[in-house]
């Protein structure tokens, strides 16, 4: 038997359509009524996200409850979960998420998820299981940030800073995911007591928000083209670079005219997501 749930009120003025297409079109295998239900309930999910997690996550619960079986439901599910800091249910719902739709792009959320449950060796080993060269661009970002967020939990403090070393680790350019990958650099720089490194990518991540600010506002002074980004060659994870040699202090050559930050040579990428929950089965289909 499953525990009461009180589903939370719709407010006024909210709409099934309001939800993302993408997300609409996995709820078509449902009844009108219930696929609109479900809509609004995750509508409200992401509203509410930032503000009141809490809130947002009993929206999500009552999604799962209705469309248990649907990908984006149960995404998210767990990606509520994971904003309240239940990492059980977060990792349980996005590994049934990866079942139902076969995709990875959860998985940094999954390694800190194993985090959060304080298993750090358990995420670096999930962080490793899949082919970084497989996942998207952004999300290769996320996942270096996760592992090099393991390797702190274990005091790897090197380690921590090699995981950070990818090709996107460029002061030249601002991604989408440019600021959260300056500002994990930096940290990391400040845990090894090389402060002054450190102030100058926690610059470098205020400049590329900046910069990604005003192209979200049209304002493209600082922005030349928008670019698609592919990997020049497969990331490779702290232990594959330990074996080739590579210096885990190192940090990457940056040139001088880069010293001041982004200077506007690119733009943004964007990643969004969603998710969902494991026993609820599905009504009115």
């Amino acid at each position: 038997m499953r525990a009461h749930h009180e589903a939370p009120l719709i407010p006024e003025g909210v709409e099934p359509a309001d939800l993302d297409r993408v997300a609409r079109n996995e709820l078509k295998t449902l009844s009108k009524e219930n696929a609109d239900g479900v809509a609004l309930h995750l509508v409200m999910a992401a509203r509410l996200i930032e503000e009141d997690p809490a809130l947002a996550h009993l929206h999500a619960i009552s999604a799962a409850r209705r469309a248990g079986r649907i990908g984006v439901v149960r995404e998210t599910l767990a990606i509520t979960a994971y904003a309240v800091g239940d990492f059980a249910l977060a990792l349980r719902e996005l590994r049934t998420h990866r079942r139902i739709t076969g995709s990875n792009d959860q998985l940094p959320m999954m390694v800190d998820s194993e985090r959060g449950m304080g298993r750090p060796d358990k995420a670096l080993e999930l962080g490793r299981s899949v082919p970084r060269s497989s996942l998207a661009v952004p999300v290769q970002v996320e996942l270096a940030i996760a592992m090099s967020g393991a390797r702190l939990d274990l005091e790897q403090l090197d380690a921590a800073l090699t995981e950070l070393q990818i090709p996107q680790l460029d002061p030249n350019t601002a991604f989408s995911y440019s600021p959260a990958l300056f500002d994990a650099y930096a940290t990391v720089l400040e845990e090894l007591g090389r402060d002054d490194e450190a102030e100058v990518w926690f610059e470098r991540s205020t400049r590329a928000s900046q910069v990604l600010d005003n192209a979200e506002h049209g304002d493209d002074g600082d922005m030349i083209e928008i670019v698609e980004e592919d990997l020049p060659e497969e990331y490779l994870s702290v232990d594959e670079l330990a074996a080739a040699g590579f210096d885990a202090a190192e940090a990457p050559a940056a040139t001088d005219d880069a010293e001041s930050g982004v200077d506007g040579s690119s733009t943004a990428d964007t990643a969004d997501t969603t998710d969902c929950s494991d026993t609820a089965e599905d009504t009115n289909r």
